[in-house]
């Protein structure tokens, strides 16, 4: 049985398929186009799905979309009418774009099918896929289960609970009152873009104090016991308008809405730190009462609200259950994974097999892949100077070698990962001992912002010796914050903290590991085991032995503004356009210093261009 999940037109277009109940492939369509967050119809990942399954369109049992487009377009006619007149601009913007293509779905799929599928199309709800999202791929037999985005059809949260093969939703918020919006509402307030810009807003937020908790909790919403809110609209303008907020928001703040790349000032940091405690407290408030209705121990989250990691590790410190899973493609993407195992589990019925502490997303290591004679047939096309190590063991020993002498890496291995975050198949590498390290990977390897921290990855059973963890505990998926432990943090550096303000911390030495402390002593966590991420394992491994230190950094393979790189070709432009000094892909090692004249000034060439699309982004 052959069933493929889309999701388009929105945010994120990605294509999954299930064969017989296994995900066999699931990946974004920006990773094709190299358009970020592509949301047209994912033409490129549905034909990489049909590759992988080996078959196609024709063999197809089920196409099913990620959400209903009709009640959205009930939604969308409801609240324009709502505030007519105000909303011309946007009515006049959405109408035509709705008319021509999302009202015509089956039309749509149908091209992109090439016409080659004769089934049946299925329709779920966009919180029914995220749900589905959530649970199955879990390892819990029941768990409850939390949604939370901007807005689905009507639906901006939901509290759910599944039970085998079969997800119940039995508590929605509705759309304009939206968690999601909020946030982003914020990140439009303090310069960010909104749909992409959110994990930065998350990022400032230590740079700041709350002092504007109260002051959104009193003006801005009613929010009650158990999570549910309302929003005093007449602060917003994503109803009506083409903004996310208005001049009576600029006033209760006493701020105009940042300039996006202008100074980060003070104020900002203080709003993007009272915003995500707000979002703290309500996501602690919305899991409380979804164990009360559920008296699950297990709980399951997805939704774009869900990718927030700081939330999500107050949720397993402070919250009433005992393990949690996120779906690692938590937005919109993630909905056509979910989409397809709805209609799996929940339609047809059928079984579903459990693996105790194993969950079914494979490490999310769902995309393409690139063999070592492959990636040789590239390489020999670029006349760059490479060498081939003979064995696993060289290769982990040699890279760790150049980790250990600071070298920033490019480490291209294996299937590429589904959803936002890089876990080590597409990744950016360095020793996270540097003090120097997190300053020229923001500004010399991402052209991205000074203040943005980076992720730790650690050996799944040394995660206790560095942070606030238990010893062996999971985060597979760079989902959940912790703090560094007591031990590994730098006396001196707690006290300068104290004094210090905004991006004076930055410069401050916080810990033995300060490439991955954040400046609230929290790291975004990724565990690594054998089972999912064997060369990188053997890597870490192998740098453990070398250094003593099992931590490294960890981030996406791209530039600011890029998607993360799937092809050998797209990872060589990075290496080359780019101060990064090490390139490996496959058993292949490439060396900045070692490649000859001619490609080290296209090397500086390519650097200049992508600095010049920095400074227009």
């Amino acid at each position: 049985m052959n069933i493929l999940g889309i999701s388009a037109f929105y945010h994120d277009a990605a294509a999954a398929l299930i064969q017989d109940g296994e995900i066999v492939a699931a990946v974004q369509e920006e990773r094709f186009t190299r358009k970020k967050h592509d949301p047209d119809f994912p033409s490129h990942a549905v034909e990489y799905c049909l590759e992988e399954g080996k078959i196609s369109g024709a063999d197809l049992d089920y196409v099913v979309f990620y959400d209903k487009p009709l009640l959205k377009f009930e939604r969308l006619m409801e609240t324009y009418l709502s505030y007519a007149p105000a909303g011309l601009a946007s009515f006049k913007a959405a109408i035509p774009v709705w008319l021509r293509q999302k009202l015509n779905l089956r039309r749509e799929i149908d091209r992109g099918l090439g016409g080659a599928y004769r089934g049946r199309y299925v329709y779920t709800e966009h919180h029914e896929s995220h749900a589905a999202s959530a649970f199955y791929p879990s390892p819990f037999e029941e768990a409850a289960i939390l949604t939370v985005d901007g807005v689905g059809e009507w639906a901006t949260s939901t509290i759910g609970a599944g039970r085998g093969n079969k997800i119940e939703l039995v508590q929605e918020q509705r759309f304009p009152h939206s968690l999601g919006l909020l946030y982003s509402a914020f990140t439009y307030y303090t310069g960010f873009r909104v749909n992409s810009g959110e994990y930065k807003l998350m990022g400032l937020a230590p740079y700041g104090a709350p002092k504007f908790k109260d002051l959104i909790i009193e003006k801005l919403l009613d929010l009650k016991e158990d999570g549910s809110f309302r929003m005093d609209m007449r602060y917003f303008n994503y109803c009506q308008g083409l903004t996310m907020t208005n001049r009576r928001f600029d006033a209760l703040f006493g701020e105009k809405p940042r300039k996006p790349e202008s100074e980060v000032t003070q104020f900002y940091m203080d709003v993007a730190a009272s915003v995500q405690a707000v979002t703290e407290e309500i996501m602690l408030r919305m899991a409380r009462h979804a164990q009360e209705i559920t008296g699950m121990k297990n709980l399951c989250m997805a939704g774009g609200v869900a990718l927030n990691c700081v939330a999500n590790g107050r949720i397993l410190r402070e919250g009433p259950f005992e393990n949690i899973w996120i779906q690692p493609a938590a937005g919109d993407a993630g909905g056509a994974l979910g989409a397809a195992q709805f209609v799996w589990y929940q339609l047809l019925e059928q079984p579903r097999k459990v693996e105790p502490k194993s969950d079914g997303q494979s490490g999310s290591r769902l995309g393409p892949d690139y063999e070592d004679d492959e990636i040789e047939a590239f390489l020999r096309t670029t006349g760059a100077d490479y060498r081939k190590c003979g064995s696993e063991e060289e290769l982990c020993k040699e890279t760790a070698r150049l980790i250990a002498e600071e070298n920033v890496i490019g480490w291209f291995q294996g299937r590429m990962e589904f959803g936002p975050r890089a876990l080590g198949a597409r990744s950016i590498i360095g020793d996270a001992r540097s003090e120097k390290m997190q300053s020229v990977m923001n500004l010399k390897i991402k052209f991205r912002e000074s203040f943005r921290p980076f992720a730790p990855i650690v050996l799944r059973e040394e995660v206790g010796d560095y942070f606030e963890m238990n010893s062996g505990t999971e985060s597979p998926y760079m989902l959940i914050v912790a703090p560094v432990k007591e031990s590994r943090r730098v006396k001196e550096g707690e006290e300068a903290m104290a004094k210090a303000r905004g991006l004076e911390k930055l410069a401050i030495n916080r810990s033995t590991i300060p490439a991955v402390t954040h400046v609230d002593y929290s790291a975004r966590i990724q565990t690594v085991d054998r089972q999912r991420h064997e060369r990188l394992h053997r890597l870490m491994e192998a740098f453990r032995d070398l250094s003593g230190c099992p931590v490294l950094i960890n981030t996406s393979f791209n530039v600011r503004g890029e998607p993360i790189v799937r092809s050998p070709e797209e990872a060589y432009r990075c290496f080359v356009a780019t101060d990064m000094d090490v390139l490996v892909m496959g058993s292949f090692i490439l060396e900045k210093a070692k490649q000859d004249e001619e490609i080290k000034a296209a090397s500086r060439a390519s650097r200049e261009q992508y600095l010049a699309e920095f400074q227009l982004d």
